[in-house]
C-alpha cells in the first residue's frame, strides 16, 4: 500500500478525452456510498450512456435506502460481503469519491490486476496513489460530483449548454449532500455555479432533499437524544486557539436500544458545532459489543472554519484514517475509552 502523496496526475479534459474513447466502463467507489459517491457513480455511467459506451456501477454495501430511486436503469451490481468480482473486463475502471485500497474492500484485488485502466476521480486529501496511474484529484472541490460535473462537460462538448437532466440529478445530489445541502465552509462560487446549472436542467430540489434527508426513522431521533446526553466538553489549550472539544459517545447498547444502525449518526455533528465555543465535534461510536476480543470504535470528526481551524485530516490520517480538512473519520482497534485518548492526543488536545 502506497501512502505518500496523493497528487493528480490528469486534467478533466484528458480524463473526458479517454472516457470519450472508451466503449465499456465499470464504475466503482467506496464501500458504504454515500450522497457524493452514489451521485458520482450514476453520472459517471449516464455519462458513458451518452458517449455510446456500456456502463455499469459495482458497489460494496451497506446501501442507501434511496439507492434504487437515484439509480433508475443504470446497471447496478451490488456486491454481498467477501462476494467476488464477475469474470468481466472493460476498455475502463473508473474510481470515483476514493482513493484508498481500504475502502475499496473486497473489489480491490480486482482492481489491483488491472491499475493501468483504471482512472481516479476524486476530492479527498489523502489516498494511495498506486491504485491508477491517472488521478484527476481537486482537492478544492466541495465534492467528487463537482469534478465529474466539470468533467461531463468536456466529455459532452456542452459548450455553456445545459448538462443532461438525467446527470443533473445525481450530481446535485453529491453536491448536496457533501455540502450540507450548501451550509458548509467548502462551498465555494463555482460549487454554487454549477448547483444553479444543475438546476437549470431540471432538478428537483426539494424534493431530493426530502427523499435523502427527511426519511429518518424514529430510532435515529432516540439515537440523537443519546448522543446529545453523553456529550462532554474537553478545553482545547490556548497555545491550540482555546475553545472546546465536544465529544459524544454512542455505545454499541445504545445503537441496539434505538434500533438505530451505525450511519444514522449523518449530521450528529452540527449540533455540537452550533454551540460557540466548540471547534470541533468528535463522535466516538462502538463498533463491536463492551468486552469483544477485537473492539472497534468508530471516530467522526467535524471542525469549524477559521483561522485556528483544527485540521481534523491530518489528525485523523495519524490514526490510519483520513478526509477532508473539515470533515474526516478514523476506525480504531480500541476500546471507545482507549479511542477517546488517542482521538483527543491527535488533536494535540491530550485529556
Amino acid at each position: 500500500m502506497s501512502r505518500g502523496p496523493y497528487r493528480p496526475t490528469a486534467t478533466d479534459a484528458e480524463v473526458a478525452g479517454l472516457l470519450r474513447g472508451a466503449r465499456s466502463a465499470v464504475i466503482l467507489t467506496h464501500a458504504k456510498p454515500d450522497g457524493d459517491a452514489v451521485g458520482s457513480v450514476i453520472a459517471l455511467a449516464r455519462l458513458m450512456q451518452h458517449l455510446g459506451a456500456k456502463a455499469t456501477v459495482w458497489l460494496v454495501g451497506p446501501f442507501p435506502p434511496w439507492l434504487d430511486r437515484i439509480a433508475g436503469s443504470v446497471p447496478v451490481l451490488r456486491f454481498s460481503p467477501h462476494e467476488p468480482p464477475p469474470a468481466e473486463e472493460f476498455d475502463r475502471i473508473v474510481v470515483a469519491d476514493t482513493g484508498s485500497w481500504v475502502q475499496l474492500e473486497q473489489l480491490a484485488p480486482w482492481v489491483r490486476q488491472r491499475t493501468s485502466r483504471t482512472v481516479i476521480i476524486d476530492h479527498h486529501l489523502s489516498g494511495d496513489e498506486d491504485v491508477a496511474t491517472v488521478r484527476c484529484i481537486d482537492s478544492k472541490a466541495a465534492a467528487t460530483a463537482e469534478v465529474v460535473g466539470r468533467i461531463a462537460r468536456l466529455a459532452l462538448g456542452l459548450d455553456g449548454r445545459p448538462l443532461p437532466a438525467d446527470l443533473a440529478e445525481p450530481l446535485y445530489l453529491g453536491l448536496g449532500t457533501d455540502t450540507g445541502w450548501f451550509k458548509f465552509s467548502n462551498v465555494t462560487p463555482a460549487t454554487l455555479r454549477l448547483a444553479a446549472d444543475l438546476l437549470d436542467s431540471g432538478v428537483d430540489a426539494p424534493g431530493l432533499y426530502e427523499l435523502i434527508e427527511q426519511q429518518d426513522a424514529p430510532g435515529r431521533l432516540a439515537l440523537l437524544a443519546r448522543a446529545l446526553a453523553s456529550h462532554e466538553l474537553v478545553p482545547i489549550p490556548p497555545e491550540r486557539g482555546g475553545g472546546h472539544a465536544c465529544v459524544m459517545t454512542l455505545r454499541h447498547a445504545d445503537y441496539k436500544a434505538c434500533g438505530a444502525e451505525g450511519e444514522d449518526t449523518g449530521g450528529f455533528s452540527q449540533h455540537a458545532l452550533a454551540v460557540a465555543s466548540v471547534r470541533v465535534s468528535v463522535i466516538l461510536s462502538e463498533q463491536s459489543p463492551a468486552g469483544a476480543d477485537k473492539p472497534l470504535t468508530k471516530a467522526s470528526l467535524r471542525s469549524k472554519p477559521g483561522p485556528d481551524a483544527i485540521d481534523v485530516a491530518a489528525a485523523c490520517q495519524t490514526l490510519g484514517g483520513g478526509g477532508h480538512a473539515r470533515a474526516a473519520g478514523a476506525k480504531l482497534a480500541f476500546p471507545v475509552e482507549t479511542a477517546r485518548r488517542r482521538v483527543l492526543a491527535a488533536l494535540g488536545i491530550g485529556a
